[in-house]
């Protein structure tokens, strides 16, 4: 158990594993996404299944707990940033899980430096935060068929009433 456990765990990484190991990782196509995961659910599976497809690793940008605050409201979050980090990593197909403390992925996405952008298809790629960046650099920015009635919002709102 404890060595599934540090497998778990070790998929949790900081910024600066991406600069240590720049070379390494680059001879592999990244694909990066991003969000709060606050309330983990069957869309959120599926759309990180099939960001997973679209590359060899895939690195989860994840929205601190003072970022999902000031995005979603006090209420916000349910779990806090450790559980959510640790419930993403668990999953076979997420190969990195980095948190971020600002509103928005920017500057992390210019760190790992992904060959693949992706986000949900509510999202308009001109609207993705860092697509520019990622186009810039030879990259590709897609967007995921958005899984309809599955949001953490809809789940918590369900839940108080």
């Amino acid at each position: 158990m404890n060595d599934l456990r540090n497998h778990i765990e070790e998929k949790i990484v900081p910024w600066t594993f991406f600069k240590e190991n720049d070379v390494k990782l680059h001879h592999r196509k990244i694909v990066f996404t991003n969000g709060c995961f606050d309330v983990l659910h069957y869309g959120h599976v599926l759309y990180l299944m099939e960001a997973k497809t679209l590359g060899d690793l895939l690195v989860v940008g994840l929205n601190s707990d003072d970022s999902v605050r000031r995005l979603k409201g006090e209420s916000r979050p349910i779990n806090g940033e450790k559980k959510r980090a640790f419930i993403l990593s668990a999953l076979e197909f997420v190969d990195y899980v980095v948190v971020f403390e600002e509103d928005t992925p920017e500057e992390l996405i210019k760190v790992v430096k992904p060959n693949v952008l992706v986000k949900g298809g509510d999202y308009q790629i001109g609207n993705i935060v860092g697509a520019d960046f990622v186009m810039q650099n030879g990259g590709t920015v897609s967007t995921i068929p958005f899984v309809e009635g599955f949001s953490s919002t809809q789940i918590i709102e369900k839940l108080n009433h």
